[in-house]
Order: C-alpha cells, then structure tokens, then sequence
C-alpha cells in the first residue's frame, strides 16, 4: 500500500516556503522591477508547484477514498475538498496580482496580504491531512496510485524549476525517502538531481537576498 512518507516532505517545503513569501514580497522596494522579477519568478513557481500537488489530490486521493474508505472518507473527505477550494481562490487572486507587480515592482503589499491570508488556511489543511487522511491512505490506496501524484506534479511542472524544488526538499527531507521518489526516474535523472538540486536551491536564495532592499 501507500508510502505516504513523500507527503510529509512536500508539506516541510510547503510550510517553510510559503511562511517566506510575505517578507521577501515586503523586501523589494516598491518599484524595484528587477527585485519584483526575481520575487515574483520565485512567488509563481511555489503557487505553480503547490496547484499541481492539489490537483494531484483531487484527481487521485479524494474520489479512490470516497470510493474504498467508507464512513471513514466520508467524514474528512468533503472537508478536504472545500480547503483545496478555498486555496485555490487564494491562489487565483494571486494570478490575478502577480504579473503586475514583477512588470511594475508596485501593489507588493495587498500580494504580501494574500499570502498572509493563505498561510494560516493552508497550514490548518496540511495538519488536518496528516492526521486524518494520510492514514486512510496507507489503508485504501495501492503504492503504485500513490506515486501517480508525483508524476502528475512533476510531469506538468516547469523542468528548468525541478532541481530547485528537489534541492528544496532535500533541506529537510529524509535522504531515504528522496531516494525512493526518484527510483522510477530515468537514470541520469535520478543520479543528477541529489547533485545538482542542493546548489541549485542555495543559489535561488542567493538571488532573493541580493533582490532584498536593504533596511526593508
């Protein structure tokens, strides 16, 4: 059945990052284009990653629970389905905003907000997953189904982002359980991406500290 170990890693990075965006949005100075750019290449990539890690979700783990898990799915899986709605809202007001500020460098402060809006929701959705849903998973969903979330994430993903993203999670991430996401990749793949992810994420944050204005 599912190893729902993976899970735990993407919501590390999903916390750690996301808990970010407000101080690194507030950092540029309003009409520093170049600073904004960097951010907001920064800001879409995240929302992009944590869109797909949903739609994954909802394509996948809600309706084979809802199918298998009986009472138990009935309780938790509709709740999990307005959360990823009501993210998604957020996220969509962030499209709404973005492209305007990194081709103007102003109206930072009301993106800022949505983040500060989205972190409490989305920290209270991956708490009440872990508790609720992940168990069920182990319990109803075949390893093989599992690693299909994966691979409609990083089949839609930006390819040029993927070393940045696993350098990400390698930060945090357990060494076994990277490993093991990366066993059904194409070989050079899977012997790249521990060599190239970690200085690949070390320089994106090289680049928002040097976007950073200083004294903001």
């Amino acid at each position: 059945m599912a190893d729902v170990r993976d899970m735990y890693i993407a919501h590390t990075l999903f916390r750690r990052e996301f808990a970010r965006l407000p101080d690194i949005i507030l950092s540029i100075a309003d009409g520093d284009i170049a600073g904004a750019e960097t951010a907001g290449s920064h800001v879409a990539m995240l929302c992009t990653l944590l869109h797909l890690h949903h739609e994954g979700e909802d394509l996948v783990v809600w309706p084979k629970l809802a199918a298998r898990g009986g009472a138990e799915a009935d309780a938790i899986v509709p709740v999990m389905e307005t959360q990823h709605h009501t993210l998604e809202q957020a996220l969509a007001r962030v499209g709404e905003l973005l492209p305007a500020w990194r081709s103007s460098g102003r109206g930072g402060d009301g993106l800022a907000d949505v983040f500060q809006q989205l972190l409490p929701a989305l920290t209270e959705h991956m708490a009440l997953e872990e508790r609720e849903i992940l168990p069920l998973a182990e319990k109803y969903i075949t390893a093989a189904e599992w690693k299909t979330l994966v691979a409609h994430a990083m089949g839609a993903f930006p390819k040029k982002y993927l070393p940045v993203v696993f350098g990400m999670m390698m930060e945090e991430g357990d060494p076994a359980v990277i490993k093991d996401i990366l066993k059904d990749a194409p070989l050079p793949v899977r012997l790249l991406m521990p060599v190239i992810g970690p200085p690949a994420a070390t320089a994106r944050n090289k680049r928002l500290r040097r976007a950073r204005t200083p004294g903001l």
